[in-house]
């Protein structure tokens, strides 16, 4: 019997969760049928509901609804209670499980597929609102140097560095607190790419054999990573492979088997 899943969002047409998802099923023989939905802004938790009550199993989270569905989860896991937001649910007769499957993504691209370790780094976080949100404990669990998060609203940089600091060494501010500063991995987890802007970066900001890192992918470089290579960043990178590992935790939290992602990722990178 075929299986129901979905990735929800306002807007959704754009996602390539399906696509990833048809893939992983296809890879890996699993029956199952993945959808988008459109929610109403106003109507997250009835939209939820119909689609439980069409028998779905799961559903990624998009945007604007990551905090709503943490509001909506019976239950957490530990990285959805500390980021107080959820990209992936789990219906079962347990009720309903929360998960946070962002940061997984973002480590495993950074660490597996590109080869990185985060172990002893100097690491800079550029954002504070759900994308920064969900990537803080899974970075700070390996154990960086210094985990620095700068916005241009230095109060939610600072309330995350509250939230998080028991976790790790971090340290927040604006950009002009970073003057003079280098990194070893520098993550832009702003919304600046999707505007075609540039955080307001200062030169110098990179280490040798740093790595730049930018959530948002697009065609051709953002405007963080042509700044990035500019710059002398050694290593730049996009979000598709964010993007396809957190999809991949997601799957694996659904159905106990966990797809391979360098096909995948590759098949992206060339249709991007």
């Amino acid at each position: 019997m075929t299986d129901f899943y979905a990735v929800i969002g306002n807007p959704v047409a754009h996602s390539k969760s399906p696509w990833i998802h048809a893939e992983f099923s296809r890879q890996t023989g699993q029956d199952m049928q993945y959808e988008a939905i459109l929610a109403p802004v106003n109507a997250f938790p009835a939209t939820v509901a119909v689609f439980r009550e069409r028998g779905g199993k799961g559903m990624n989270v998009t945007v604007p609804f990551k905090l709503e569905a943490c509001k909506l989860a019976g239950r957490l896991t530990e990285r959805a209670d500390a980021a107080q937001a959820v990209n992936t649910l789990v219906f079962n007769a347990d009720g309903t499980l929360g998960a946070n499957t962002d940061g997984a993504g973002l480590v495993r691209d950074i660490m597996v597929n590109l080869g990185f370790s985060l172990t002893g780094k100097r690491v800079l976080l550029m954002g504070a609102g759900g994308a920064a949100r969900g990537v803080v404990l899974p970075l700070l669990e390996h154990d960086p140097s210094i985990l620095a998060i700068v916005n241009r609203t230095q109060q939610k940089a600072h309330a995350l560095q509250q939230q998080f600091s028991c976790y790790g060494t971090i340290v927040s501010g604006d950009y002009a607190d970073i003057l003079g500063e280098k990194f070893d991995l520098v993550i832009n987890a702003t919304s600046a790419s999707l505007k075609g802007e540039l955080p307001p970066l200062s030169p110098g900001i990179f280490a040798a054999e740093s790595l730049a890192y930018d959530m948002m992918y697009g065609d051709g470089y953002t405007p963080f990573l042509q700044f990035a290579k500019q710059q002398g960043a050694s290593r730049l990178a996009d979000g598709i492979g964010m993007l396809v590992e957190q999809a991949a935790e997601s799957f694996f939290l659904w159905r106990g088997v966990r797809p391979e992602t360098g096909p995948i990722i590759k098949m992206l990178k060339l249709h991007t």
